[in-house]
């Protein structure tokens, strides 16, 4: 286990960089499609899956309510989204595409390619890299669920 205070070792840095160039790469894709990551995000859920409640979004994008419903107001106001009440359960709220945001599903099939070309890295490398990433996250939400 490292037990020095190094900047070059920690783990934390080496994600931080990456994250921020990543970011860096995603940025001017979509800046093109007037939308932010964090909506991009929702997006690929709800291309996914139309139609689907605020709380199932927010498990599987890993968000709280506090945080994704801001989120969901700018992408109502947008008219990318709407966000009606269920009628079997009016404290349930259903989120769907509109006709815009399904075309934007369009617009966005470029990203996945351009993000990865900036990678310069071959495809399986950058898998096993995703794939460690997530094992990591499990890893720690494992954890955190033991320690609460």
């Amino acid at each position: 286990m490292p037990a020095n205070l190094s900047l070059k070792d920690q783990l934390c840095f080496s994600v931080y960089v990456f994250y921020r160039e990543l970011m860096n790469a995603y940025r001017p894709l979509l800046d093109a499609m007037d939308i932010t990551y964090t909506q991009y995000i929702v997006l690929l859920v709800l291309w996914e899956t139309d139609k689907i409640t605020v709380n199932t979004l927010g498990e599987k994008l890993k968000l709280d309510n506090g945080t994704i419903t801001p989120l969901l107001k700018r992408l109502e106001g947008k008219n990318i989204i709407t966000r009606t009440r269920s009628t079997e359960d009016e404290r349930v709220v259903i989120i769907a595409l509109t006709e815009e945001g399904k075309a934007l599903k369009e617009k966005a099939m470029c990203i996945p390619q351009a993000v990865f070309e900036t990678l310069d890295t071959p495809f399986e490398e950058v898998m096993e890299f995703k794939d460690s990433i997530e094992s990591l996250t499990n890893n720690m939400l494992q954890h955190a669920h033991k320690s609460a």
